[in-house]
């Protein structure tokens, strides 16, 4: 079966490489914030074009600690897409705040702009919009702090400057994905990044100097190495993501799609299906894998059902309808080519 994602394919390619990189690691005795992760800092801000990079433990900590960083807390409010993975308002929560999501917009999944300021109040500081699966979001036109979630939009964002922070994720399977959990903040502001160094290592300023209340959310030497040798094809790795997807676009373009961006870097390839089930069933068929991210919007979350305030018709619409095809870098061209023959028979 051609899987959605296959990790073992790119651990194969960079294992030999790797294990030699641990064992200079292990033998330096340097495995906290150290010349890795410096190193990581600097490549990854000059990849991205950032003024700054703050490695941290994960991309959910780098959404907490951006608004931590902020000052955003409690009381405050947080406008968050209502169609998104949980970690983006578990985010807001972590910091006490309270998550407000808003519709979406129906051919991208992204943050509606236009809904932003109806559904600010006198409590509302801050906004997270999300590059969903990929596909570059557009900012609300706003003086509210933004924050952009880039968890799944290694090489979408091209502007590092026109919100306050930008949050990524190096989850295994992202564009850029780690041996582990890992995440950056990447920002404009020097002063801010400095606090979220602070904030990732207990509110140190020196050794057992706290000048600030916070947790653990270091990132290891071990993840920074496999970072750096991520990075290195990571430009190629995105490259191979828009032919596969362009390649299904091509082979089946009356299926419903999400919106095409010039600067998509397709972590997901997605598919939207009125019958969802019987569209993966006829996949599964033919061998191809499927899954579905996510089947619950926001609004719909047993644990955040509550935060609800408007409904969200379009989030639950994508919710109830999406499809995440596979899309990989290592997929073969045969796989690609199986894939689309199968789409292009859901089409006709």
């Amino acid at each position: 079966m051609v899987p959605v994602v296959d990790l073992s394919r790119r651990g194969k390619q960079l294992g030999p490489v790797f294990a030699a990189i641990v064992e200079r690691i292990s033998a330096s005795g340097s495995l906290l914030l150290g010349p890795e992760t410096a190193a990581f800092e600097q490549e990854f801000a000059a990849w991205t074009g950032a003024a700054a990079v703050v490695a941290v433990s994960s991309g959910a900590s780098a959404l907490q600690l951006s608004l931590a960083a902020l000052g955003v807390g409690p009381g405050d409010e947080v406008i968050v897409p209502a169609f998104t993975a949980v970690p983006t308002a578990a985010a807001v929560c972590a910091v006490g705040a309270i998550p407000v999501p808003v519709d979406v917009e129906p051919d991208t999944a992204n943050l509606d702009p236009a809904l932003v300021a109806a559904a600010r109040t006198s409590r509302t500081k801050a906004v997270i919009v999300v590059h969903l699966y990929g596909r570059p979001a557009t900012l609300p036109d706003t003086d509210l702090l933004v924050v952009e979630d880039a968890a799944q939009a290694h090489g979408a964002v091209t502007d590092h400057s026109r919100s306050a922070a930008v949050a990524y994720s190096f989850y295994p399977t992202k564009n850029l994905g780690g041996i582990g959990d890992g995440g950056a903040v990447a920002t404009a502001d020097q002063a801010l990044a400095e606090r979220v160094r602070r904030l990732r290592a207990h509110g140190m300023t020196a050794m057992y100097v706290h000048e600030e209340i916070s947790q653990n959310f270091r990132m290891s030497e071990i993840e920074a190495a496999w970072l750096r040798l991520g990075l290195g094809r990571l430009t190629a790795d995105n490259r191979r993501r828009r032919a596969i997807a362009t390649r299904y676009r091509t082979l089946a373009p009356s299926l419903c799609w999400q919106s095409p961006h010039d600067d998509h870097v397709y972590h997901l390839c997605v598919v939207r299906s009125g019958g969802r089930d019987p569209f993966r069933a006829a996949l599964a068929r033919r061998e191809i894998a499927t899954a579905v991210h996510y089947p619950l919007a926001i609004t719909d979350q047993p644990a955040f059902s509550h935060f609800t305030r408007d409904r969200c018709p379009v989030a639950h619409t994508w919710a109830a309808q999406c499809v995440s095809v596979p899309c990989f870098p290592e997929m073969s061209d045969d796989e690609v080519e199986l894939v689309g023959a199968a789409l292009a028979e859901q089409a006709s």
